[in-house]
């Protein structure tokens, strides 16, 4: 069995909830999974393995998998969610480009100590760091110097 199956195994029981076979399979295809994605594109995959869950199972699964602590809701871009799984990763900064919507991971070390050290001072019991930085991937900047 898997690490990230016992986990939400475990959190399922205390719930009073059970690791239901379409439960398995979306949470089989979030970790087969290794770069941001949306609902849709984990339903396609869940899909693609069962007939047995709904996008609707995918959509109520999710908030499950985010309160065990296995994915999180890593950013929003175009309208639209996506997601990660943490489990083992470093928490990361996103730099999102808003032309092409590229994303790059950088490490939250080099920052972590200045929001930690800003929270203290403003008495703000810190739970979580999400940091996403939006703007302009070098290519996208190259091709908006090109225009002019």
């Amino acid at each position: 069995m898997q690490e990230y199956e016992k986990i939400f195994r475990d959190f399922l029981k205390r719930r009073g909830l059970k690791l239901t076979e379409p439960r398995k399979l979306i949470l089989d295809a979030a970790f087969s999974v290794h770069h941001h994605f949306t609902v849709e594109q984990l339903f396609r995959l869940v899909k693609a393995e069962s007939s047995l869950v709904s996008l609707a199972t995918v959509y109520r699964t999710l908030p499950l998998l985010i309160e065990a602590g296995l994915l999180q809701q890593s950013m929003r871009s175009s309208s639209r969610d996506s997601f990660e799984h943490i489990l083992g990763h470093p928490r990361h900064i996103h730099w999102i480009c808003e032309t092409c919507g590229a994303v790059i991971e950088s490490d939250l070390d080099e920052v972590k100590p200045i929001v930690e050290s800003d929270a203290e001072r403003f008495k703000f019991e810190l739970r979580e760091i999400k940091l996403n930085v939006i703007g302009l991937c070098w290519k996208c900047k190259q091709s908006e110097n090109n225009l002019q």
